[in-house]
Formats: C-alpha cells, structure tokens, sequence
C-alpha cells in the first residue's frame, strides 16, 4: 500500500500525527487514545502503516515500540507542491507586480512638481 492510500483513513492520519509528535509508542498507548475503536482494529491500522513505510516498529522485550517514519511522506510533499505550485507561482507574480507598482506610485508621488516656488518678501 502506498502513502497516499496508508493516510486516506483518518483513524491512520491519527497515528501518524501521534507518533510524530510524541514520539514512539506501544500499540496499548495508541489504542488508548481509540476509545471508539478496538484494540484489534488500532493494530490492523498500524499494519497499514508499517507496511507503507510510514511507521517503523522495534522490540523491547515483549512490546512493540512504534514510531513515526516521515520517509513516504515526501511523495506527498511532492505531489502537494505539484498542485500548488502552479496557484501559488500565480498568486506570488501577481503580489510581485502589485508592490512594483505600489512602489513606482510612491515615487512618482514623491518627486518635486516643476512649478518654481514663490519667495516670501
């Protein structure tokens, strides 16, 4: 299974996210954070997860320690960038041309007038 099929579930995005930013994990502390879900079902979506890469499991004595392996990730990173890319390369000209003119405007307000000036006496 791949990345972008593995995070489809958000169950699995949970996990991810969990384990990303606490750091690793038994299956028995994330199935705690499941209430709604069975024990069973959590270790079935850490298999999903294993098997695409995005999370890496060690043993300590009897437990599986579970963590986060941001690796597969990058092939989303890719592909949101290809999507964006195009909207934001637009946006950013746009914004570009925007403070020129802004800036030329400035300056062209700025410049003294050619009308001589009056002296006072």
């Amino acid at each position: 299974m791949d990345a972008f099929a593995a995070v489809a579930d958000p169950v699995r995005r949970r996990i991810v996210l969990l384990l990303a930013t606490g750091g690793p994990r038994t299956a028995g502390t994330l199935a705690a954070a499941f209430p709604e879900i069975s024990r069973p079902a959590v270790s079935r979506h850490l298999r999903v997860l294993r098997e695409a890469g995005l999370v890496a499991a060690e043993t300590a004595g009897r437990e599986r320690h579970y963590r986060a392996d941001p690796g597969p990730l990058r092939e989303i990173d890719r592909w949101l960038a290809a999507v964006r890319g195009q909207a934001w390369e637009q946006r950013l000209d746009a914004l570009d041309t925007e403070v020129h003119r802004a800036r030329r405007d400035r300056r062209t307000a700025a410049e003294p007038t050619d009308t001589p000036k009056r002296s006072a006496g």
